[in-house]
């Protein structure tokens, strides 16, 4: 009998510890700087805030990658793209939950995902304070600190705790004010917590039933994404939806969490 090998499991899986190495490093570093914070400038909106650390976090994953995979493509948060000269990409962000490391609140994380030929393969998100370290790789599971995570469903939607997270651009969040309003008497509670990759493995591992979000960039959720994916959620994300929307959770929760947030926003 021939045994089939997928032939991008072998390289995702050597991606995904170079994205949880490198991931490691850049989460000491932004550790280092912790309490220490300044704005070194703003994007979208005056409350979309760049940090110096963000600055040189991105610097060093950027040569912390290109040292291991040389040729990679990689696209950030805070710099141009690199384009690469070979099928290997990296998809990073420096500093999820910016503005909580700005104010020295503890919900902050470094996420690196990795993609063959533009498709994600395999990812890392570490929590800067915690040290959790998140991994995972398409097709074979996801894990906390090498250990595998799933999701766990609550008996019903009453009984889940949904994380979510707030646009910069006023008009967003007045939509999001109307899905907040629906959703919060229909669930367990809401938190908004200021990292949606670290709410995306919090889904992977039960600590939140589901999470929901718009305006995030696929820095945000790459790496979240395929490990929230390979624990059991479903997700929903622009890129396929067009709707600017994240949505993850287990079922049946995904699809009560969807309804909601759709319905709500256009009501």
């Amino acid at each position: 009998m021939t045994v089939r090998v997928d032939p991008v499991i072998q390289p995702a899986k050597h991606l995904e510890h170079v994205a949880s190495e490198v991931a490691q490093i850049a989460a000491h570093y932004v550790r280092s700087s912790v309490g220490k914070a300044a704005a070194a400038r703003t994007k979208s909106t005056p409350t979309d805030v760049v940090t110096h650390t963000d600055l040189e976090s991105e610097r060093l994953i950027r040569a912390e990658l290109l040292a291991r995979c040389p040729g990679s493509a990689i696209v950030g948060e805070e710099f141009d793209d690199d384009e690469g000269s070979n099928g290997v990409g990296w998809i990073v962000d420096p500093i999820d939950g910016t503005v909580n490391f700005l104010y020295d609140l503890p919900v902050v994380s470094v996420s690196i995902a990795a993609t063959i030929d533009g498709r994600v393969v395999a990812g890392a998100v570490a929590d800067v304070l915690r040290g959790d370290v998140f991994t995972a790789t398409l097709g074979e599971g996801a894990r906390l600190d090498g250990v595998p995570i799933e999701v766990v469903v609550p008996d019903d939607f009453s009984q889940a705790l949904i994380g979510t997270g707030f646009a910069y651009d006023a008009t967003i969040r007045a939509i999001e004010a109307k899905v907040v309003a629906e959703l919060l008497p229909a669930c367990r509670d809401i938190r908004c917590m200021g990292s949606a990759a670290l709410n995306l493995c919090w889904v992977g591992c039960g600590r939140l039933n589901g999470f929901y979000e718009r305006a995030i960039q696929l820095y945000d959720y790459a790496a979240g994404a395929l490990i929230a994916a390979e624990a059991g959620a479903i997700l929903d994300l622009p890129d396929a939806n067009g709707l600017d929307l994240t949505v993850c959770a287990p079922d049946p929760i995904y699809t009560e969490l969807r309804r909601i947030a759709i319905e709500a926003a256009n009501s």
